[in-house]
């Protein structure tokens, strides 16, 4: 088979997937004419049309899907064999893509990986931030992280950080005209920055707990942002109460730029864990990246 040919299935495996050009050109890393030429062209050599396209979506013709349910299983086995023939180097080795939340990479995992990149000079990292309870398999990351108490159980993990807890904090001129809650049933009249979950697309419920007793409140506020840094900031300007990482608010609790609320109720959560594919097990690459990242007590 040319080598075109295999360049036009993976293109149209990675249409089909994303069900969009502007997606699947991002993650081929060529642009969107391109791809779309590619395409035509596939279309073009076989007679036949293999996506439907609207003003608004990509859909599989039954031309289409047919040709993808011979050929998608072969070239990810393909690529599988050709990992596994790369483990055969004594070397470390390829490109590992990891998808966390913005916190997560600056805090736990590119502290440990800038050390091991030098010792490493082969092994390549993509970080991707997002908030998103991402399918690695379904787009193609090596790796995930994810609190403890949200992994699925067909899948392999290791924690890489301690247990945290979700702060509420204020900043002082917020509360030069608001007054202190004092329960959590207080938060409902107060100005409360949310988080929007791409997920699902809703808000994020505060998690409180405080001895045996657990509650989740929905909270209102005129700032919803989907980053957690940027609730920060807006907490810090006197725009609200916030509900981030302990450890990131800590120094501007230490310095008084922020003040704790119900301090009482803030939860814990269980450490931040590093999972992947059980099915496709870890090649040597990702072997040194979760020895490095693997959480150890002191």
């Amino acid at each position: 088979m040319p080598r075109e040919h295999y360049s036009e299935l993976l293109a149209l495996i990675a249409v089909a997937r994303e069900r969009s050009f502007t997606r699947a050109a991002a993650q081929l890393g060529m642009s969107q004419s391109m791809l779309s030429h590619t395409i035509r062209e596939m279309e073009a050599r076989l007679g036949v049309r293999l996506l439907t396209r609207t003003t608004r979506s990509v859909s599989v013709t039954e031309a289409g899907e047919r040709l993808l349910d011979v050929a998608a299983p072969r070239l990810k086995s393909i690529e599988a064999e050709l990992r596994s023939i790369a483990e055969l180097r004594d070397v470390a080795a390829g490109t590992i893509r990891i998808t966390a939340t913005d916190h997560a990479i600056d805090t736990v995992l590119w502290p440990k990986i800038s050390g091991i990149l030098a010792e490493y000079p082969q092994i390549k990292v993509e970080m991707s931030a997002d908030y998103a309870l991402v399918d690695i398999v379904q787009g193609r990351y090596d790796f995930g992280v994810r609190l403890g108490d949200e992994l699925a159980k067909d899948i392999s993990a290791v924690r890489i950080g301690p247990d945290m807890r979700a702060a509420i904090v204020g900043a002082p001129a917020y509360f030069a005209s608001h007054p202190m809650p004092t329960q959590p049933q207080d938060l409902v009249n107060h100005d409360c920055i949310n988080l929007r979950l791409p997920t699902r697309g809703n808000l994020y419920s505060w998690e409180l707990k405080k001895g045996q007793r657990e509650m989740s409140v929905r909270v209102e506020g005129r700032l919803v942002f989907n980053g957690i840094y940027q609730i920060l900031n807006a907490a810090l300007s006197g725009n609200g109460l916030a509900y981030v990482p302990e450890d990131l608010v800590q120094p501007h609790l230490a310095s008084g730029a922020l003040l704790p609320v119900l301090k009482p109720w803030w939860r814990k959560f269980p450490g931040l864990h590093l999972f992947y594919s059980r099915q496709r097990g870890a090649s040597r690459a990702m072997r040194v990246l979760i020895d490095a990242l693997e959480y150890k007590k002191s």
